[in-house]
């Protein structure tokens, strides 16, 4: 069988599961990396038919594995879909994204529900995308999350402990979180958690409407939402997960303080981790101007010493991962001003679409703190992808699939909304100058975005072949 080199003069891959930086010869033969030779000039012992050379001034990446994507169709397909959705991923450098089970309609909680989106992203995703499904009080105890686990296409669970922002999704009580945590932990799945205590919130959101409600300023915002209800939601999913031997996933952290309780319970053994975002790493509170609610998130971006404490949980261990919580809506959802809506922040949606972006937002901010790519690469496709049972991803090496991007690493660009593939162009980093250019997407050593692809058309910039609906672990392609 033939195959493709790629020759870089700089890249990272890992060798007998070392991952070093350097020049590098990728053979790839049938979508799979088959061989690496540390230099641009050896001879590959598969047989060779073409060559793709990365030029001297881009890095050979593997791509990123974003595991927290709101791709929202079907239901609220005016929000974002698969297209548009996959296309802003690829843009970026994501080459496996895993759909989250809200906001779309029907939520994805039944076998159904699963099976009808399934059928809606097959043949219009251009990266690989894998499935989320809920727990929530409607298909907890009938037998549904087994039956969704057993099919393979799902990674796991996610629930909320408040009002999760949509009706036809509802939250979990505490002792309801305990019940599907013995359930999921009967047959080794994992739940995934979004830890604000409602009770806090309500107390936060009322002393709020008493001071005379969350108005433009975004203080108003982000006091309704304190870091103390994230910590006592934290706190409630450490006692839930120790009591019932579940593993327990904490997303979107933003809250520092509640990284001492994590640290604790991972070291006495609690299977927890923790994940964060661009937005709580690059972000904060001080910067963000009144009736910026393209800004607003839940939990919200706090203060710029809280993003310090988070990059220290990072990189010390606690937190593992970084992922986008990509969560796009319409301009007329956020509220602005400039639209005729009110500019408020408790009127808006909260979320923040980034997963074109996210690489990015957290090199520039990385490069600032003495971190390499290696380190990037790290939080954003190593990790994530190893906790998500993604074996066959993560890295450039031998037997895994390949899918890499060429960056430039120190070239820069500044956002402008209308360039962005994502449906709604609403962005919290317009006109930000951030450092990395992503030129070239392959998905199993095929090409499906080239920045400087014709002129600039869909098909020029997006050439080739579709990307696979996957499974766990296996990573199967569906029919």
């Amino acid at each position: 069988m033939t195959s493709t080199v790629f020759r870089a003069h700089h890249a990272i891959v890992a060798i007998d599961g070392e991952v070093v930086e350097g020049p590098a010869s990728v053979v790839v033969s049938d979508g799979t990396v088959v061989e690496i030779l540390p230099s641009l000039d050896a001879t590959p012992t598969h047989p060779v038919a073409e060559t793709v050379e990365i030029p001297a001034d881009q890095i050979l990446l593997p791509g990123l594995v974003d595991t927290h994507v709101h791709v929202n169709e079907p239901g609220r397909t005016e929000w974002e879909g698969f297209a548009s959705a996959t296309r802003a991923a690829a843009a970026g450098g994501v080459t496996t994204l895993i759909d989250m089970p809200l906001n779309s309609i029907p939520s994805t909680i039944t076998m159904d529900a699963l099976r009808t989106k399934q059928d809606v992203a097959r043949e219009k995703v251009k990266v690989n995308v894998g499935f989320w499904a809920g727990v929530t009080p409607q298909n907890l105890g009938t037998g549904e999350l087994r039956k969704l686990w057993e099919t393979g296409r799902v990674f796991g669970f996610k629930c909320f402990l408040l009002h999760s922002g949509v009706d036809e999704f509802p939250p979990l009580t505490p002792e309801q979180l305990v019940e599907a945590m013995e359930e999921i932990a009967a047959f080794d799945g994992q739940i995934i958690v979004h830890a604000e205590d409602a009770q806090l919130i309500e107390e936060g959101e009322k002393a709020q409407e008493a001071a005379g409600g969350i108005t433009q300023e975004y203080a108003t915002f982000e006091a309704s939402r304190p870091p103390a209800a994230e910590a006592a939601a934290i706190k409630t999913v450490i006692e839930a997960s120790e009591k019932t031997g579940c593993r327990a996933h904490i997303l979107h952290l933003s809250d520092s303080g509640s990284l001492p309780q994590i640290r604790e319970a991972q070291a006495r053994g609690v299977k927890l981790t923790v994940e964060t975002c661009p937005h709580y790493l690059a972000l904060f509170s001080e910067e963000i101007h009144n009736g910026g609610t393209q800004n607003k998130c839940c939990p919200p971006i706090r203060g710029a010493a809280n993003r310090e404490q988070l990059w220290k949980g990072l990189v010390d261990g606690q937190i593992s991962m970084i992922v986008s919580d990509h969560s796009p809506c319409t301009a007329e959802l956020k509220k602005f001003e400039d639209l005729g809506f009110s500019g408020s922040f408790g009127e808006a949606w909260g979320g923040i679409a980034s997963v074109e972006l996210g690489l990015p937002v957290i090199w520039s901010q990385a490069r600032l703190r003495g971190k390499t790519l290696k380190d990037v690469i790290n939080w954003m496709s190593t990790s994530p992808a190893a906790w998500a049972g993604l074996t066959d991803r993560g890295q450039i090496a031998v037997g895994k699939v390949a899918d890499f991007i060429a960056v430039s690493a120190d070239d820069a660009f500044v956002v402008l909304p209308e360039k962005l593939h994502q449906k709604n162009k609403v962005t919290a980093y317009a006109q930000r100058a951030l450092a990395g250019v992503v030129h070239k997407t392959y998905i199993n050593g095929e090409l499906v975005f080239d920045r400087e692809g014709g002129v600039g058309k869909d098909e020029e910039v997006f050439p080739g072949p579709r990307g696979a609906l996957v499974e766990r672990p296996q990573l199967r392609q569906l029919g």
